[in-house]
């Protein structure tokens, strides 16, 4: 009777058993060692690119204005657009803040979306308006930014502002002279 139907009957003893003594794998601690070296070369490749990835966020916070902050959270060159990248920038006014009259670099197109309280914008010669949890609008490139302000003097506000933009662009927020 051989190993495997031996295991299958009911009676059949522990594969760690006199009966069936282990057998030595002369691969087994190589391996092992071998995934073990793998698992602390991954860990320290994921630490330093996540290291790597983080740094410039951390770098990148800014404050336009007292109560005014801003993160750049996610910043990529678009592989099928070359010398373009996307950014999202994560802006957050203290309640009753805003940034001052501003513009954006002329190769930038804007999506922006409130993500928390409400946001007065201006853009443009368009009217002044009220932007609450949840809607967005868009920029072109080249328009003014004339407001963007926390519509609550009790509550903070944020907005998500994604920006399609010329990947030599460090500087996304122009203030007026």
């Amino acid at each position: 009777m051989d190993q495997v139907t031996l295991r299958k009957t009911a009676f059949a003893m522990p594969p760690t058993s006199p009966a069936f003594p282990p057998r030595p794998n002369r691969f087994w601690r190589s391996s092992r060692k071998r995934r073990r070296a793998t698992r602390s070369c991954l860990g320290v490749l994921f630490l330093s690119a996540a290291a790597a990835l983080l740094a410039p966020i951390v770098a990148a916070q800014d404050t336009l204005a007292p109560g005014a902050k801003v993160s750049v959270v996610f910043d990529r060159e678009l592989p099928n657009v070359p010398g373009k990248s996307m950014r999202a920038v994560l802006v957050e006014y203290a309640p009753g803040a805003g940034s001052p009259s501003h513009r954006h670099p002329t190769s930038a197109f804007i999506y922006a979306r409130v993500l928390e309280g409400a946001i007065r914008s201006k853009v443009n010669d368009e009217p002044e308006r009220t932007y609450q949890t949840g809607e967005s609008w868009t920029e072109k490139p080249g328009d003014h930014h004339q407001v963007s302000k926390n519509a609550s003097t009790t509550e903070p506000a944020k907005l998500l502002a994604i920006f399609v933009v010329d990947t030599g662009e460090r500087q996304i927020v122009i203030p007026d002279k």
